[in-house]
């Protein structure tokens, strides 16, 4: 996949993020496990960006914010991921990356395998949030790719001047 290609991806990933925040925030009360999941999008989107660049996280893999950090942190990981994916080059994707995961297991995998992880990770847990908020009788988010890309929701980040 091209790095224009996971730009595209990423600008979907962030539309969605912030329009699970948007159906989370009158629910949050009703469906606090959902608050949890949205924090542990933001952070792990920071996570593996943090792994690929050979440093620590900033934030822990569950970290305990309250519904009013969710924005940062979510805006946080779409705006390092942007300027990694605008910056990548060829020899950066084909790099192996070498990392420790939370259980303390060893493993290497390429920059665009990491890429695709974090996209179908968050949007794991989007769906996770959508059904808690509609098991507490609220309305989640519609974050399908399509929808996005129907509603023009989407500006193609390959194309940006």
């Amino acid at each position: 996949m091209s790095p224009a290609e996971l730009l595209n991806l990423y600008a979907w990933d962030a539309w969605a993020n912030r329009e699970v925040l948007h159906s989370v925030r009158p629910a949050a009360a009703d469906a606090p496990k959902a608050v949890n999941l949205l924090a542990h999008i933001g952070a792990t989107e920071i996570l593996w960006l943090s792994r690929i660049r050979g440093r620590p996280s900033p934030v822990p893999v569950w970290p305990d914010v309250s519904l009013d950090d969710c924005p940062r942190l979510l805006i946080d990981a779409a705006d390092q991921w942007r300027a990694f994916l605008e910056d990548l080059n060829p020899a950066e994707a084909a790099r192996p990356v070498a990392y420790v995961n939370t259980k303390g297991e060893s493993f290497e995998s390429s920059v665009p395998d990491i890429a695709n992880h974090v996209l179908f990770h968050s949007h794991y847990h989007r769906g996770q949030i959508a059904t808690l908020l509609r098991a507490a009788g609220h309305q989640p988010a519609y974050t399908d790719l399509i929808h996005a890309i129907r509603t023009r929701a989407l500006v193609p980040q390959g194309d940006r001047p």
